[in-house]
């Protein structure tokens, strides 16, 4: 492997620098007794305190939990499926037109998939609420869940699935013992990051949420704009470091699900 040339090393760090700067900026301040993110006077859990004594931001909390593995469980399950079907489509054209609708999906501006959702459920008389953001999660989740999973797809051979049947394997045998054990990797890759983009999402939730029901992306904003307070870099920082530890857990839950399939390669 070729080092990486000394400015190639400066532009990474100042492009890290610039993108987690103001975010450690922001944790710095969750601390500071003076409650302002401009002079700090000394080191204080009050806004952690005030934070986990709120009962209303506690179910805020518990409703985009709730919401996020509700719709990356649901997601992946049709998103694995519909991949498996893109993959096993014989006409090309047909193939690379699914491909493309699923794709605009994921390029497509949050605003305008929001506003098409609220125009959607509007028409259709489904209450904004608990139910509109599930599913509006489950749509915009399952595109990147086919994505993260058609790689692995290709890269199996056909001769598995062949040398399966020939074996006497019915289809259920060959789904549940050659495919989705070689695509394990692709499905954990596709769940974690479905669960992080619900996790994070704003402008698709704030469109289609109603009747009471909040999630934390929006409730952020909503305290933003009642002015500062250091209850929300307290929330932004609980928000931040159990998303880095969801990537910790995807980078070891895929290491392993690798190793196991390397395992059963060799074998």
């Amino acid at each position: 492997m070729k080092k990486l040339s000394k400015i190639s090393v400066l532009y990474l760090v100042l492009v890290f620098i610039i993108l987690y700067a103001p975010i450690f900026y922001l944790i710095f301040y969750s601390f500071n007794s003076g409650g302002t993110m401009n002079n700090f006077q000394s080191f204080t859990w009050k806004w952690y305190k005030e934070l986990f004594q709120d009962t209303r931001l506690l179910v805020i909390v518990l409703n985009t939990v709730i919401i996020a593995l509700l719709s990356a469980s649901i997601a992946t399950i049709i998103g694995v499926f519909g991949a498996i079907s893109i993959s096993m489509m014989r006409r090309k054209q047909l193939r690379n037109t699914i491909l493309s609708l699923n794709n605009v999906l994921i390029v497509s501006p949050d605003v305008i998939i929001g506003a098409s959702f609220l125009i959607f459920f509007t028409i259709l008389g489904i209450k904004l609420g608990f139910v509109s953001v599930l599913l509006s999660h489950i749509a915009f989740c399952i595109p990147i869940v086919v994505i993260m999973v058609l790689p692995k797809l290709q890269e199996m051979s056909p001769t598995l699935m062949d040398a399966a049947f020939d074996l006497g394997a019915s289809w259920r045998e060959v789904l549940s013992k050659v495919i989705l054990p070689y695509i394990a990797p692709g499905i954990y890759a596709g769940f974690f990051m479905a669960l992080t983009y619900s996790l994070d999402d704003f402008a698709v939730t704030f469109f289609v949420t109603g009747n009471g029901f909040s999630t934390l992306s929006v409730e952020i904003y909503s305290l933003a704009r009642r002015g500062i307070s250091l209850n929300i870099n307290a929330l932004s920082a609980l928000l931040f470091f159990i998303t880095l530890l969801l990537v910790i857990g995807y980078y070891f839950v895929s290491k392993r699900a690798v190793r196991r399939h390397k395992t059963g390669v060799n074998q």
